[in-house]
């Protein structure tokens, strides 16, 4: 009974089941390289996730991250392909500091001003997706025009495995180290199931904040990389949408919306899972529209067995936080 109350362990075997169901309809799903591409289709989705994950913890939410990734893979593109000569780790560092620095505004904007995450973030998802544009002028950064060694290291190989899944399991610990590990962990869990009194006990509520939507805005940078490299393209509307997926990831793999609650598990089983199914359907030949129906339908029931999970815990998302100096002005 144990067992069946926990959400990894059902939402991992439901992959299991998911995989064989395919498999039994048709066997080459069941081939280790459709295995593989799987996973490693699965990669960048895993790591937004769990970024989203720890901003989702402190009742927030990240609406722009795929607009991050497209301006941040953009710059990436426009550097590959205008200065070949580049040395690879300083395209990618590139990227990343872009995406820190559209996180950091993000961070800034909620922290800081305690404006509603929602609100803020949908604003910014504009404002990015414009930049997007803006900077490349409407064009298309295609495969010959970016460096060979640029493409290739998505998928190169190391150990028999892709960099992606490196990078991906690299994200994934260090994440998991992060959300159990350390006090700023600690203190996101703190502010999600408890705002008022967190400020209270004297967390930071406001530096907290700042630097998890710059994580998240870090991650996405490298995610645009990462995106363009791997598709050989880039474009206004790369990732047109991902936000939404990255989101239903992190709601079916049992992260509440309420916050406080949420697992690195539970988010890449959640990614996992709406990767194995964007896979299995084309295979069984199932239209594209049936395939946004059904994942909508999954997303609904993951938000019903989170909400009676939940019991009586709030699941506001627009309220923030409270601010740390309540005491002061009491104490006056």
């Amino acid at each position: 009974m144990n067992f069946l109350k926990q959400r990894e362990p059902l939402l991992a075997a439901m992959i299991v089941l998911l995989v064989l169901a395919v498999g039994l309809r048709a066997p080459a799903f069941l081939s280790a390289v459709s295995l593989a591409n799987v996973v490693t289709d699965s990669t960048l989705l895993v790591m937004l996730a769990l970024t989203q994950m720890l901003v989702i913890v402190t009742r927030g939410v990240d609406l722009s991250v795929a607009s991050n990734l497209a301006l941040s893979g953009m710059v990436a593109a426009m550097l590959g392909a205008h200065v070949p000569g580049l040395p690879l780790p300083l395209t990618m560092l590139a990227a990343v500091a872009v995406g820190l620095a559209l996180g950091l505004v993000n961070g800034w904007l909620i922290g800081w001003l305690e404006l509603p995450p929602i609100v803020v973030t949908l604003g910014t998802m504009s404002v990015y997706r414009g930049a997007v544009f803006v900077l490349s002028g409407g064009a298309w950064v295609s495969a010959h025009q970016m460096p060979a060694h640029f493409i290739a290291f998505p998928l190169d190989r190391l150990l028999g495995l892709p960099h992606l899944v490196w990078i991906a399991a690299a994200t994934a610990a260090v994440f998991a180290w992060v959300a159990r590990g350390t006090r700023f962990g600690r203190d996101l869990y703190a502010i999600g199931n408890a705002p008022q009194c967190a400020g209270y006990i004297g967390i930071p509520s406001h530096k907290r904040l700042l630097w998890t939507y710059a994580l998240s805005g870090a991650v996405a940078g490298l995610c645009g990389y990462l995106w363009v490299a791997r598709y050989a393209v880039a474009y206004t509307e790369i990732a047109y949408g991902f936000e939404f997926t990255v989101i239903a990831a992190c709601v079916i793999g049992g992260v509440s919306i309420g916050g406080g609650v949420g697992t690195v598990l539970g988010a890449v089983l959640g990614a996992l899972f709406l990767t194995v199914i964007g896979n299995a359907l084309p295979v069984l030949q199932v239209s594209p529209f049936w395939q946004s129906a059904l994942t909508g339908l999954v997303i609904l029931v993951a938000v019903l067995i989170n909400a009676r999970g939940a019991g009586r815990r709030s699941r506001q998302i627009l309220p923030l936080h409270g601010t740390a100096a309540q005491p002061e002005r009491s104490a006056a």
